[in-house]
């Protein structure tokens, strides 16, 4: 399902977040290690996408599920519901029932982006927020990808396409551990330089 340095939309994760908690690492590792055995792996992930996307869209449902005051019964009428409607593989149906019977539905954001962090390192994933003056064209992600797959030797390349009116134009690249990778393209960064060529 997944192309080598086809980008792929992120919303509301972090890559290189830390999990907030041990409970929420425990539990990302046992559903990474669970997927592995069942080859089941990619299509957890992009079912975990699907309800970090859904969660944000919707805070009051995210708040409605993580409320320890709120049955059981209807946390798991909803998330039967978005499973149905997403067409989400098993393990990611069964998991979110057991995070309501462990009563760590309020653990679920940090659960999914500790998943993610865990993901891209099982898959050879490298991640990139690519900051642009307006919104790239699906072509101009594609090559931006393939370029860092080039530069990083990484087997994926995942893009998180972001918009900041101020760079002017061009864009900005962010990578590699803690982000530590950059490159600026930006008309912003452009002038820049000029600026400290004539300081000089």
């Amino acid at each position: 399902r997944r192309k080598n340095v086809a980008p792929r939309r992120i919303v509301n994760t972090q890559a290189q977040a830390k999990a907030s908690s041990p409970v929420a690492g425990g539990y990302a590792a046992a559903l990474v290690d669970a997927c592995k055995s069942a080859g089941a792996l990619e299509a957890v992930h992009d079912d975990l996408e699907t309800v970090a996307g859904y969660l944000a869209a919707n805070e009051g449902t995210a708040a409605f599920l993580a409320n320890p005051v709120v049955g059981e019964e209807k946390k798991k009428e909803i998330l039967q519901k978005l499973a149905g409607e997403a067409s989400f593989h098993a393990f990611t149906t069964n998991f979110m029932q057991l995070l309501v019977d462990k009563k760590r539905m309020n653990q679920l954001s940090a659960i999914i982006e500790e998943f993610e962090t865990l993901f891209c390192e099982a898959t050879d994933t490298q991640v990139a927020t690519v900051t642009s003056a307006v919104k790239l064209e699906n072509e101009q992600q594609f090559m931006i990808a393939k370029k860092l797959q080039e530069m990083t030797g990484a087997k994926n390349i995942k893009l998180k396409p972001e918009v900041d009116e101020s760079l002017l134009g061009g864009f900005v690249v962010q990578y590699g551990k803690d982000g530590s990778g950059f490159i600026d393209m930006s008309v912003k960064g452009q002038v820049r330089q000029l600026s400290n060529v004539f300081v000089q």
